[in-house]
C-alpha cells in the first residue's frame, strides 16, 4: 500500500452539505476547484455525512469541475448505520459485515462518480468487529480495484493490534489538536509511528473556537506574543503546533471558508521554535511538563 499519496492538508467534506454550510452544487464545484488550485487535493468523506447525501452532492460537483480523477484523492469512511430520513433504522449501530462493506463501497463509488477510493476507513471500532472478515472483505475490494488502500478511524492501539493479526491498516484518522493533545501522550501516535502508519487528525483546531473556558483563555494569552513573533493568525498557530510533530500528521480541515483554507496552507511555512511548542502545550495543559 502507498504510505503517503495525500496532500499534507486534507479538506474535510462533512460540513459542506446539510450538516454545515449547505453549499449548492455550484458552490461545491468552486470549492473543489479552489482547493485543488491551492494544492489541497485530498478530500475526506464518510457515507453518512449529510444523512447519506453529501457524497452524492460532491460527486455531482466533481463531475462538472473539469478536474481529472488522478489529480485528487478521495477518502471515505463507512460502518456507522445512523437513523435518518435516508435510512429508517431503529437505532445507531455499527455494521462491518462483508455484505454491508461491499454495499457501502458500491454506494460511495456511485455517489462520488468514481471507480475507486484512494482510501477506505472503518469509521469507528465496533465491539463485534471480526478481523478475519474485515481482512477478507478488504482484500476483495483491493483486488477489484475499488479501493487503493485501507485504514481505520478512531481506533486505539490495542484495536489496531487486534486487526493487524489479519490485515495491516495504512492510516488511522483520530481526533488530535492542541486542546485534545492526549494522542501524543497515551501511546496512540507513538504506536502508529512505530508501525509506519499514517496519522490523520480530525478537528485539528480542537475546541479553541467552540469553548470559552480556562484552557481557551490560557491559550489565547499565550498566543498574543506568538502571533506577533510569527506574523500569523491563531488558527495558523494551532495548525503549526500539530504540524511540528515528527509523525508528520495530516490535519483534516473542517472549514469551508476560502480565506481560512488558504491560511491553513501558510501554516506549513511556520516552524515553531521548540520552546514555543512547549509554551503552547503548557497553556493547554495548565502546567509545564513533568
Amino acid at each position: 500500500m502507498q504510505m503517503n499519496p495525500f496532500s499534507r492538508i486534507i479538506s474535510g467534506v462533512m460540513n459542506w452539505g446539510s450538516w454545515g454550510a449547505r453549499l449548492s452544487i455550484q458552490q461545491m464545484e468552486r470549492q473543489i476547484d479552489f482547493c485543488v488550485a491551492l494544492g489541497i487535493t485530498s478530500f475526506d468523506h464518510a457515507d453518512l455525512y449529510g444523512g447519506y447525501t453529501t457524497e452524492a452532492e460532491f460527486g455531482r460537483a466533481f463531475r462538472t469541475a473539469g478536474i481529472n480523477r488522478d489529480q485528487v484523492q478521495l477518502i471515505s469512511k463507512c460502518g456507522i448505520q445512523m437513523p435518518c430520513e435516508a435510512r429508517a433504522l431503529p437505532l445507531k449501530y455499527y455494521d462491518y459485515s462483508a455484505k454491508h462493506l461491499q454495499y457501502s463501497i458500491e454506494n460511495s463509488l456511485k455517489a462520488l462518480k468514481t471507480d475507486y477510493l484512494d482510501l477506505l476507513l472503518l469509521h469507528r471500532p465496533s465491539p463485534l468487529l471480526e478481523p478475519e472478515s474485515i481482512a477478507e472483505s478488504v482484500q476483495k475490494l483491493l483486488k477489484q480495484g475499488k479501493i487503493k488502500s485501507f485504514g481505520v478511524s478512531n481506533f486505539t492501539p490495542s484495536q489496531i493490534a487486534w486487526l493487524q493479526n489479519e490485515i495491516k491498516p495504512a492510516w488511522n484518522q483520530i481526533e488530535c489538536s492542541l486542546t485534545h493533545e492526549a494522542p501524543f501522550f497515551d501511546g496512540s501516535v507513538d504506536y502508529l509511528s512505530a508501525h509506519k502508519m499514517g496519522v490523520m487528525a480530525w478537528s485539528p483546531l480542537g475546541s479553541y473556537y467552540k469553548l470559552q473556558d480556562s484552557k481557551t483563555k490560557r491559550i489565547t494569552d499565550c498566543m498574543r506574543a506568538l502571533k506577533a513573533k510569527y506574523n500569523c493568525a491563531e488558527d495558523q498557530l494551532l495548525l503549526a503546533w500539530l504540524l511540528k510533530h515528527p509523525s508528520k500528521l495530516h490535519p483534516v480541515l473542517g472549514t469551508t471558508k476560502p480565506e481560512r483554507i488558504k491560511k491553513s496552507l501558510e501554516a506549513l511555512e511556520i516552524n515553531l521554535e521548540l520552546t514555543d511548542w512547549f509554551l503552547l502545550l503548557k497553556a493547554s495543559q495548565g502546567e509545564e511538563v513533568p
